[in-house]
């Protein structure tokens, strides 16, 4: 995937530089496993239960990397794996995620969100307190649900 600069969008419409930066069906299910379960790696990546190809992570990763999106570095532990976070710049899309999440609880009907009726409660009556919370926990290397790695 090529590098999207200014220069190079379709448009400066604010809808279609997001949609050119993150709008791809990849990008936000890469954000959402770092958000919610604190996967790091390329094999914790492909190993989501959407069946990313390999080709189509690698890109993606190396996208969200050149957008500033995501920063990667070696793990401390193995150095032949990289660790994947996000960046202040990729922090800033946690709102919209979230925001997602409220707008598929409410449309799709089997979807897991719609177990979790605290969460969406909360979300629902705080959106910008709780973007917040979640931002700090990420940006401190946490993620939403530490025990449902998939």
């Amino acid at each position: 995937m090529k590098t999207t600069s200014k220069e190079d969008v379709r448009s400066h419409c604010a809808v279609n530089y997001g949609v050119e930066i993150f709008g791809d069906r990849w990008s936000l299910l890469i954000i959402r496993d770092i958000v919610f379960v604190g996967k790091k790696t390329y094999g914790e990546f492909l190993k989501s239960e959407e069946g990313i190809a390999t080709n189509v992570l690698a890109s993606r990763l190396a996208f969200l990397e050149e957008q500033g999106i995501l920063s990667r570095a070696p793990s401390p532990d193995d150095g032949r794996k990289d660790f994947y976070t996000m960046t202040e710049k990729g922090l800033d899309l946690i709102p919209i995620v979230l925001n997602i999440v409220l707008w598929s609880a409410k449309h799709d009907s089997k979807s897991y969100v719609r177990r979790r009726k605290e969460l969406i409660a909360r979300l629902s009556q705080s959106p910008l307190q709780m973007s917040e919370e979640v931002k700090a926990l990420v940006r401190d290397g946490g993620c939403m649900f530490p025990a449902s790695k998939e």
